[in-house]
């Protein structure tokens, strides 16, 4: 993985490869709170209800190949939570420590001021310095802490909320 990298819309097209990091992700963190990989059909229904919503869903490609994604979504269903949206950004094998999380990121955040939100929600697994880090370096702060909310491979997991204000494009 030595090419340029291109941020951009995901299509169809990109549904295998999406659901190929989804599931290193399951596979390898606990990130995600699912023990088992999800079929392709999961995440290409996924990918049509992210775009029924007008919610951004973008991809890192490297020499042809999706190796990251990121996406946007309503942080609850209720109305009053417009302004409100929740992110994720995942990584394929070896594109991690390359500075794509942070192209996912920024263009996220140019989309999500684009449609007008004001604040981004980051969810990120307790135990994940790394991810945290990250996005308190992006201008998220720690806004909540809770213990053993969920469960992954039969193990507690917390939850750290961090959040951020949209003022304005990225950078």
């Amino acid at each position: 993985m030595s090419g340029a990298v291109e941020i951009r819309d995901a299509t169809d097209d990109d549904v295998a490869a999406i659901t190929a990091v989804y599931n290193h992700v399951i596979d390898e963190s606990d990130a995600i709170w699912i023990d088992d990989p999800l079929p392709e059909a999961d995440r290409r229904a996924w990918l049509a209800r992210q775009r029924a919503a007008g919610m951004p869903t973008l991809v890192a490609e490297v020499d042809g190949t999706v190796v990251g994604y990121s996406a946007c979504f309503a942080f609850r269903d209720k109305p009053g939570y417009w302004p409100t949206v929740e992110h994720t950004i995942l990584l394929g094998p070896g594109a991690r420590g390359r500075g794509i999380g942070q192209r996912l990121l920024d263009a996220l955040v140019d989309r999500a001021v684009a449609l007008g939100k004001q604040v981004m929600v980051a969810g990120c697994d307790g135990g994940n310095e790394g991810a945290i880090r990250f996005h308190e370096r992006n201008g998220f702060r720690r806004v909540a802490e809770m213990p053993a909310v969920g469960r992954k491979r039969g193990h507690p997991v917390d939850l750290v909320l961090l959040q951020r204000e949209l003022d304005g494009p990225s950078r």
